[in-house]
């Protein structure tokens, strides 16, 4: 099986077509979890118009996706490109949550949920920024 994969792969456009839609059904199930583990709902809150919640979630897309790219650009099979992903959004995740814990002056999530556009922006930043660093220790 593994060989036919290989075989498959090595066409530039079926590798293309395979990177993907693995990274997209990934992106997929990574942001469901993120929306689990935030007190508010993302794409409710994106449908009426919150922009930080917007920007937040788009810190989390992007990195997502920048970490895949990493592992694509390593030239790792799909299979350890999907790991990186993972491992790269787990470590998204903690971020968040130190980010949270660390602001003693506000709540991370009630800030957001609250269009708090400052803390939706840095954010996102945080997220995008720390996606290169795990890219490049990939």
């Amino acid at each position: 099986m593994e060989q036919i994969m290989e075989q498959w792969l090595a066409n530039p456009y079926v590798a293309m077509v395979a990177y993907f839609s693995v990274a997209l059904l990934a992106l997929g199930i990574l942001l469901s979890i993120f929306e689990l583990v935030t007190r508010y709902k993302c794409w409710d809150e994106i449908r009426k118009g919150n922009i930080s919640v917007a920007m937040a979630t788009s810190g989390k897309i992007f990195g997502i996706c920048n970490i895949f790219r990493f592992g694509i650009d390593a030239h790792d099979s799909i299979y350890a490109s999907l790991q990186w992903a993972v491992v790269g959004y787990c470590l998204l995740l903690v971020a968040y949550f130190l980010f949270g814990f660390l602001m003693p002056y506000f709540r991370l999530d009630d800030e957001i949920q609250r269009d708090n556009r400052a803390v939706g922006l840095l954010s996102m930043v945080i997220s995008v920024s720390l996606s290169y660093i795990i890219g490049a220790s990939i």
